[in-house]
């Protein structure tokens, strides 16, 4: 049983930001302070990535531990209605995997940042965070997560 009520618990999930967060937002600012121009949420490209850099053939995913399913302490299926959020979050793994798949068959570089890499214990900070996304870009490795799993 949720400890709210539909009505409160559907503001509450209204108000969860699907993109331009503000980490996301702070890294961007600083990739751009570093000279690198990008697209943002290309509807043309498989997934929408959060970030694309014509440039380089490159993209980046900013994903959140929860909505897809990462493999750390910050991720995990609450205790209501544990079969919808699994299937929930099952279904966005899959999905990810699905469209991370179509980009690197279409020659693109694909990066994917974790909600957790900035966050909790172990956080990597955001200025070091930009900095290792920088040098990704630049680099010619096709496949990558951060934090490195």
């Amino acid at each position: 049983m949720d400890q709210f009520s539909k009505e409160i618990r559907s503001k509450i999930m209204s108000r969860i930001r699907s993109k331009n967060t503000a980490p996301e937002i702070f890294i961007r600012h600083i990739l751009h302070n570093m000279g690198l121009r990008y697209r943002l949420h290309v509807k043309k490209l498989p997934g929408k990535p959060d970030i694309f850099f014509k440039k380089y053939n490159a993209v980046i995913f900013y994903n959140g531990c929860f909505w897809h399913g990462h493999y750390c302490k910050q991720s995990h299926i609450p205790k209501t209605n544990k079969k919808y959020w699994y299937d929930k979050i099952s279904k966005n793994k899959l999905r990810d995997q699905e469209n991370i798949q179509k980009l690197l068959d279409l020659n693109f570089r694909v990066l994917v940042i974790w909600g957790c890499t900035h966050r909790g214990k172990g956080k990597t900070a955001i200025n070091d965070l930009a900095q290792q996304v920088y040098k990704w870009i630049k680099s010619n490795e096709r496949y990558n997560e951060l934090p490195f799993i």
